[in-house]
């Protein structure tokens, strides 16, 4: 079997990304001490993106591309920007639980900072890999390459920080008004999800019906679902008159990470950033739709 390594920016981008991501990971398995469990989600995050940049440039080195069971036109694409996602979000987390109120220079507190360093590193060169992956004007690419494929992605991925932040039944159980918040996050996550497997598995032809159009119609149901729980979630729970709290609790400023309420105050954002996108998802799929009419 032929061994075909073809210098190109791309190549070496995705190098560099899984060089980063595995200097994040081992270094924080070395030194940092990782005693909580949000370590465990850091790197996770910086390992399984080394693995898979890794796996990625091994079938494009020996031509196995033909062989894989995925649309390669989407799959890599699809990859790095879950990648970049992923790597963004521990290099936010990271430092919030294992650096925030440490002092000193101790191997463990250079391991943490290096760590962070490396995953910031990791995050841009994900981005440059999806920047340099992205469909081109009149070039022909996968859906995932395009604006609309990229969009599911990044409202896919919020949607689970979501459902982490509201995995508390004490969050969604308040009455039935934030109980269809929560129902709204994961039918568009299961439809979101599911649009993206058909696309890299190349499913999307087996549907009884215009996969352009089914964009279209669902996206504009998820703008309507998700304008509603943008506003009902914060009436429901920063609101003193439906039983939610105005302020935040001295506690707080004392806990290591987020408090319940700050997970509150981030699910409202996070909902409202899910609404843009979908928005703009709307917009691209109907211009979609009009201009293949």
């Amino acid at each position: 079997m032929a061994v075909v390594l073809r210098s190109s920016p791309l190549l070496w981008t995705r190098v560099a990304a899984m060089v980063f991501a595995c200097v994040a990971f081992s270094v924080s398995m070395y030194g940092s001490r990782l005693t909580h469990g949000t370590g465990d989600w850091c790197v996770f995050c910086w390992s399984f993106s080394f693995v898979g940049t890794l796996l990625i440039i091994l079938v494009e080195m020996f031509g196995l591309q033909t062989r894989a069971p995925v649309s390669w036109k989407n799959f890599p694409i699809t990859f790095a920007c879950y990648a970049s996602l992923l790597c963004l979000s521990a290099s936010i987390i990271f430092p919030l639980y294992f650096l925030k109120g440490f002092a000193g220079r101790t191997e463990m507190i250079n391991c943490r900072i290096v760590s962070t360093v490396f995953s910031c590193l990791a995050t841009i060169a994900y981005l440059s890999e999806v920047s340099l992956s992205k469909a081109r004007p009149g070039e022909v690419s996968g859906y995932m390459a395009t604006a609309p494929g990229l969009l599911k992605v990044c409202e896919t991925f919020i949607a689970c920080i979501i459902f982490v932040f509201i995995s508390e039944p004490e969050s969604y159980k308040q009455n039935a008004a934030t109980q269809w918040c929560l129902a709204v996050y994961c039918i568009c996550f299961i439809l979101s999800a599911g649009i993206i497997v058909m696309c890299v598995g190349e499913c999307t032809g087996c549907l009884p019906f215009s996969f352009a159009r089914f964009l279209s119609t669902y996206a504009l149901l998820a703008v309507s679902m998700y304008l509603s729980a943008t506003i009902i979630w914060p009436i429901y729970k920063f609101d003193n008159k439906h039983g939610g709290q105005s302020h935040r609790p001295n506690i707080c400023g004392s806990s290591i990470g987020l408090c319940p309420w700050d997970k509150l105050v981030a699910i409202t954002v996070l909902s409202s950033l899910n609404f843009i996108l979908y928005l703009a998802d709307l917009i691209y799929s109907a211009r979609l739709v009009f201009v293949n009419a």
